[in-house]
Order: structure tokens, then sequence, then C-alpha cells
């Protein structure tokens, strides 16, 4: 047993390093091999041979073979990605600006001088008269200006020449909003709304308006509105108060446009009714700025006192401005027309109770014994008392009391 067991080991080593030598020699061949079912043949009988038994056949591999889609066939197209398909943002779709309407020779022209809130005021009114050609709105403002740095931009300096060259029917002037800074008054610099600053600022205002008025041009002034701030708010009601009282002396216009950009309580607001009370944005985000709507609501303001000294001109249907266009005024016409007058009718009169004739009805007047006979009638025809149709207060009848017969007297009887 032992021995068999020692020659089969020993018989299966040479079988192993046979083997071992005869995969060295094969595998050239086998590498070299162009043909794929050579190579499998090959490698079959090797496998017979080093291990003594045919190899299992394996079934040769089917060719793959591509199974048509149970799917269906979709053209194909490109899904359209989340970001394509959402509808695009509609733009919002301004109207096309009206035509401008071209200004006549001999139009009416309004002259806008002082800072940046001027400025905006030019743009509203231009606005307000787009369609008037008889009215021209000229903007003669700076931005920067004020009346405390008179080294930067000196308005009692240029109005004069301004005037001069422009020639306007009427003068509007909206400043201040720049000038909480101090002044130099005598080498010194003075604080703003101190007692020497107030002063000094005064008669800069009072300058600036006497150079108007001698001109003789009307002067329509706008006062400044509430801002963000509450110290520059303060100092704005104090230089209205100094515009207003210069204005009015030489019979010029203040217009107060505070209550138009504050609420009930007079705080500052950003967003507020326009000129046809719809809630709009009036200020910027710095609460200086005036927005479109805001410059438009001032120039609403300044209209009125406006309209008034130019007259026809702001008719957008005028054709040429001047005294003939203006209709005849007849003081004495020589046949009047007739004025038809109703006939007083006396409150005391018997005949308005009963009236049964129209309003100016000629009625002829009645006499006393008319009046007694119709007042006898009225008694006989009258309600008699007793009668259902009588309704009169009746007296009433006292009722008399009923008397209870005297009893007898008990008796007692012992």
């Amino acid at each position: 047993m032992k021995t068999d067991r020692a020659e089969a080991g020993r018989e299966g080593g040479k079988r192993f390093v046979i083997a071992i030598i005869s995969l060295s020699l094969a595998l050239p061949v086998i590498l070299s091999t162009p043909s794929p079912a050579g190579a499998q043949e090959r490698s079959r009988g090797l496998l017979d041979f080093l291990f003594g038994g045919r190899a299992r056949q394996r079934e040769p591999e089917r060719p793959a073979v591509r199974q048509p889609s149970q799917r269906r066939s979709q053209p194909a197209t490109r899904s359209p990605s989340r970001s394509t398909t959402r509808a695009a943002p509609r733009q919002p779709t301004t109207p096309p600006p009206p035509p401008e309407v071209e200004k006549l020779e001999n139009a009416r022209t309004v002259l806008v001088v002082g800072d940046f809130m001027a400025g905006g005021l030019a743009e509203g009114l231009s606005d307000a008269y787009a369609e008037s050609p008889g009215v021209r709105v000229i903007n003669r403002s700076n931005g920067s200006s004020g009346f405390v740095r008179d080294d930067y931009y000196d308005w009692n300096a240029e109005i004069s020449g301004i005037l001069e060259e422009v020639s306007p029917t009427v003068v509007i002037v909206m400043i201040g909003s720049n000038d909480r800074q101090q002044l130099r008054i005598d080498g010194q610099r003075e604080a703003p709304r101190s007692e020497a600053w107030l002063a000094e600022y005064t008669d800069r205002v009072k300058t600036f308006a006497a150079a108007i008025e001698e001109k003789q041009i009307p002067l329509v002034w706008s006062g400044l509105p509430a801002f963000k701030s509450s110290t520059m708010s303060s100092d704005m009601l104090a230089f209205n108060d100094i515009y207003k009282t210069t204005v009015e002396s030489i019979d010029g216009t203040f217009v107060d446009i505070w209550d138009g950009f504050v609420d009930e309580n007079g705080a500052f607001i950003f967003t507020g009714p326009d000129m046809n009370g719809q809630p709009v944005r009036l200020r910027g985000s710095d609460g200086i700025n005036l927005t479109r709507s805001g410059k438009r609501k001032v120039a609403f303001y300044v209209e009125k006192p406006l309209n008034k000294l130019l007259g026809e001109a702001i008719s957008p249907d005028i054709g040429e401005v001047g005294i003939e266009n203006l209709p005849s005024l007849v003081l004495f016409p020589e046949e009047p027309t007739p004025v038809d007058r109703t006939v007083p009718i006396s409150l005391s009169d018997p005949a308005l109770d009963g009236g049964l004739e129209l309003m100016g009805a000629v009625v002829e007047p009645i006499g006393r014994q008319q009046r007694s006979d119709e007042a006898e009638a009225d008694s006989a025809t009258s309600s008699q008392p007793g009668r259902a149709d009588n309704f009169s207060l009746r007296p009433v009848a006292p009722v008399a009391e009923k008397k209870t017969p005297p009893q007898p007297e008990a008796t007692v009887t012992p």
C-alpha cells in the first residue's frame, strides 16, 4: 500500500513537471496564433493532456444580439431644461412718449431758478405744460448752489444777467436745501441759524427778491418740503418763514408745500398721495431727492398761482398769445336780454293753501263778501258733533255720583 502511494506520488510529480514544461513550450504558439478557433482547440488539447481527461466541453457563446427596446420609439428631441420651460418674465411695456408740442414764438416764458430741488420742479412744470404751446419752461437752476456759498455760485450777482437774457414772464424760485452751512461774516464763521447767521441770510434773500422786483416780474417762491433728517426738517421750516416774509413784502406769492410730504402727524414720509390721490413713492432712498411723482406733485402746488399769471396761455388750443385773443367784453349793451322774473307771493295770502294755479299765473283777488260766503258754506258742510267724520275734541260731561240708600240700623235684642 505504501509503495503504491509512493509510486503514485512520484508519477504525479513527473506529470506536474511535464505539464509545466509543456505549458512553457506551448505558450508562445498560443499567443502567436491569430485564429480564435485554433487557440480554443489548442487550449482544449492542452487541458486534456495535463489533467488526463477530456475537459468539459463548453458551449460556444452566442453572439450578443441587441434586443429591440420595448419602449416606444420617440423622435430624438432634446428635452427642454427647467430653466427653458419657465415663461420669460414679461418686460414692462412703457407707452411711447406723446409727440412734443411745438411752442409758439411768443409763448409765455416761465423761468425756474434755485438748487437741485428747483431742477426737479422745472421737470414737473415741463410735464404739466407739455401740451400747452403758449407756455415755455426754462430751467436755469444750479444743483449745488445756495445763498450761503456765494464763493461757489453767487445768485445775487447772477440773477440780473439771467433776467435780461431770458426776459421771463414769471420767475419761480426754490432754494435753500444746501444752506445748512456756516456763513463767513466779517472774517468769522457763524453757525447755522445763529443770530448773526439769520440776519445775514435774510439780507441775502431780500437782495435776491429785490432784483426780481426791480424788473417788475411776478415772483412765485416755492417752499421746501420735509426731509428724512429731523434736524434738517426743522431748519427748512425756519428757512420757509424767511422766504414767506420776504416774498409777501414785495407782493409775491409763497407756495407752502409742506403738508404734501408729511403724514397727519407732521412726520416725514417716503410714500404718499400723488396729485391724483393715488399712493406713490415721493422721495428717494436718501430721504432728500424727489422721485418723478414727487417732482410732479411740487409742480402741482405751484400750478395754481402760476395759472392765474399765465391766463389764456395755458390752453392747449390757443393759437397766438396776446390781448387780441381775449373775448370782447361789452359793459353797456344796446339791447339787453329780457329777464323773466317770478311775481313774489305773500305768505299771508289765504289762497296759498288751496291754490290751483301754477307759479307765475295771475290770480284774481278775492273780495270780503266772497270770503264770508265761503266761510259760511264751509261751516254748513262741516261735520256735525257725534258723526263719524267729526274728530274734534269734545268736552267730557262730569259723571253724576250714585247715591246709596241708607241702610236700616241693626237692632240689638236682649
